[in-house]
């Protein structure tokens, strides 16, 4: 990775800085995989490509990923996260910042000794509804599921959505929006037929950020339905105007398809969590 980057080319020349964390810092001889966060800018054909991405049901961050990985299944990369985990007293190895050269990197590198004492680091923010999972949820994500569910705000449920389709001529004209080979409308289809299974109104849904059926603006949506955390940020309000959230952790056109229902139990705990 530092190969690459000190060879440049797009889109390795957006990115400012990159850190190492977790086992491998701390010099795990057996580290699981190396976990780095990188920090970038966007220029006009990255933000093209994320939109793309996005509308697709794709991974936004595949240039970046690929550019930096390689084939290396052994980079465990998050972006934009350094302020985040900082924050949560994460200690950040810096690995390499615009600028320096390959042997100032090296350097930095080589100073990630081997510690016989230190195992694999425990995955932080982990309940049972993630395994299998956790690598497709951001650590902020599970952090932000978990503190609500311990303060009791909701309730969380495992999902495994089979193919198919609702019947509600309204929830049908929704699907409408993406094209029939689209991972979104795939996700889209097992989640309003699975709600309309539990004898759900699916016109009152909120279906990756538009409505499903005709709605007064005033009138809150019951449900929120989101696909790979585009909406997550939006939780905490979301959970104060409606009942509950389903989100598809990582649509795909033939993969399962794996939820998570959110559930609100306590709307006064959702602020304190």
């Amino acid at each position: 990775m530092l190969r690459r980057l000190d060879e440049g080319g797009w889109p390795l020349d957006l990115v400012d800085e990159v850190h190492v964390f977790g086992s491998y810092a701390r010099g795990a001889l057996e580290p699981a995989d190396v976990d780095v966060v990188v920090e970038h800018r966007r220029d006009d054909r990255l933000i093209q490509e994320i939109v793309s991405a996005l509308s697709y049901g794709r991974d936004p961050q595949a240039s970046l990923k690929r550019a930096l990985k390689g084939r290396s299944r052994g980079l465990q990369i998050q972006f934009e996260q350094y302020k985040s985990l900082s924050n949560e007293g994460i200690p950040m190895h810096l690995l390499w910042q615009r600028g320096d050269s390959i042997e100032t990197a090296e350097a930095r590198l080589s100073q990630l000794l081997p510690d016989v004492s230190a195992g694999r680091a425990p995955r932080d923010d982990m309940v049972e509804q993630f395994d299998g999972l956790d690598r497709w949820i951001p650590r902020p994500v599970r952090g932000e599921l978990v503190r609500l569910l311990r303060a009791g705000a909701i309730d969380l449920h495992r999902l495994e959505l089979p193919d198919a389709h609702p019947q509600d001529p309204e929830a049908l004209r929704a699907l409408e929006r993406w094209s029939d080979t689209s991972p979104l409308r795939r996700s889209a289809a097992a989640v309003l037929s699975h709600l309309e299974s539990c004898g759900r109104d699916v016109t009152a849904v909120n279906l990756h950020g538009a409505p499903v059926g005709p709605r007064h603006d005033e009138a809150p949506s019951s449900t929120r339905v989101s696909f790979g955390w585009r909406y997550f940020d939006q939780l905490t309000w979301h959970l104060k105007q409606e009942r509950d959230w389903i989100e598809v952790i990582r649509p795909t056109r033939t993969q399962p398809l794996h939820a998570l229902h959110i559930v609100l139990r306590d709307r006064a705990l959702v602020d304190t969590a």
